[in-house]
């Protein structure tokens, strides 16, 4: 498969050919209640100030939450969509470090704490997502996204 893509340069842009190898990720196959109460299972109690239903709740009624949570995402995948309620997140500035002068903005970096659900809905996709690109001949094998167990100092 050929595509044209583009490279963003400070003067011009210019197109280059993409050359893309191996199945194409056109579908997602279905969540399972069962799926979610593992994830939920294995979640940790934390909640965002955005959350309308306190994550402790969701963890203790496992069973019914579960249920909805799949539906959603089943929804959610068949639209190709992710709902625009779960894209909102609380943004918090964060010193970057003691010794750095409050007064000054630049010297913070922004915590964007998102809601309980938008992250089960996220590992959900990512669980589908990962598989495919892992399998996928154009995955370069020294990338460290997307990989289980890979984090920014495997990159270096």
């Amino acid at each position: 498969m050929l595509a044209t893509g583009c490279v963003r340069c400070l003067r011009y842009c210019r197109p280059f050919p993409l050359i893309m190898s191996g199945s194409v990720f056109n579908k997602l196959d279905p969540v399972t209640a069962d799926e979610v109460h593992k994830l939920l299972s294995s979640s940790l109690p934390k909640s965002s100030n955005m959350d309308i239903i306190p994550t402790s709740l969701v963890l203790r009624c496992q069973s019914l939450f579960s249920e909805i949570i799949a539906r959603l995402a089943n929804l959610s995948f068949s639209e190709g969509r992710f709902p625009g309620k779960f894209k909102q997140a609380s943004v918090t500035p964060l010193l970057k470090g003691r010794s750095f002068d409050k007064s000054l903005p630049s010297n913070y970096s922004p915590i964007s704490n998102l809601k309980f659900i938008s992250k089960v809905l996220e590992r959900l996709f990512l669980s589908r997502f990962q598989f495919h690109i892992l399998g996928s001949s154009n995955f370069n094998r020294y990338q460290s996204a997307y990989r289980p167990g890979c984090y920014t100092e495997t990159a270096l």
